[in-house]
């Protein structure tokens, strides 16, 4: 039985950042189809619609009763981190809250991301290394970790490009913080339930050049959102942020 082709085009609506190229054509070769003259004769062309706000790329599938052969040279249109942060108008970076636990980082990270989302602002609060995936899709990531030692942290830093760690270090007094000790832990360490508790018997090793440092004013403890809204203002004050704050 003789083989034969039929190519037929579909819609490809790419982000605005691709709106202004001028590709050429792609050939995609896709699934399997059985042999059905109907079938192919009822192929007909998507067109897009008229006035969208988005520009439409061609796409060409060459399709083969005989199977078909995969070659996708559209290597050439990833989405780039640029790409993301430009269809979110803004930046993506991590800002990495440290402290004791009890220092308020949870509670400070909450409010910021309130903060930022009535800007208009994509934010996520996390808790770990996923922080960087986040970064990567322009989202602006809260990590509230307390992250005893420089060296994890500096780890952290050097994952990311420079400028997109902000490590914000929550000042509190191991003796404020273990007079809250919301969860209890502080009571637990001291009677010796928890082994390795820091602040109590493993140590803290306090930032030496943090980005931003939250303190308590004298015996006054700010409210998180007055804390917050210093880190918006360290995001404001930089020109390298204009983009987080449009």
């Amino acid at each position: 039985m003789t083989s034969f082709a039929v190519k037929f085009s579909s819609i490809f609506t790419p982000s605005p950042a691709f709106d202004s190229l001028d590709r050429p054509p792609t050939t995609l070769m896709f699934s399997k189809f059985s042999h059905n003259n109907n079938f192919i004769k009822n192929l007909t062309p998507i067109k897009a619609m008229e006035g969208s706000r988005m520009h439409s790329y061609i796409v060409d599938r060459e399709v083969k009763t005989n199977g078909c052969e995969v070659t996708n040279d559209c290597h050439d249109l990833n989405v780039e981190k640029s790409d993301r942060q430009e269809l979110l108008q803004q930046r993506g970076c991590v800002i990495w809250i440290t402290g004791l636990s009890g220092s308020g980082k949870s509670t400070v990270a909450c409010a910021l991301t309130r903060i930022l989302h009535a800007r208009g602002k994509l934010t996520y609060v996390l808790d770990g290394e996923v922080a960087k995936l986040f970064a990567d899709a322009g989202i602006i990531c809260i990590a509230s970790v307390i992250s005893p030692y420089r060296k994890d942290r500096d780890s952290c830093r050097s994952k990311l490009p420079e400028g997109d760690f902000i490590e914000v270090f929550m000042d509190i007094p191991l003796c404020v913080c273990e007079a809250r000790d919301p969860k209890g832990l502080y009571k637990l360490a001291r009677a010796g339930k928890i082994k390795g508790f820091t602040g109590i018997d493993d140590p803290y090793e306090a930032p030496l050049s943090s980005e931003i440092v939250l303190r308590q004013d004298g015996d006054v403890c700010p409210p998180p959102e007055a804390m917050a809204e210093k880190v918006v203002s360290y995001l404001e004050a930089k020109d390298k942020w204009t983009k987080i704050m449009v």
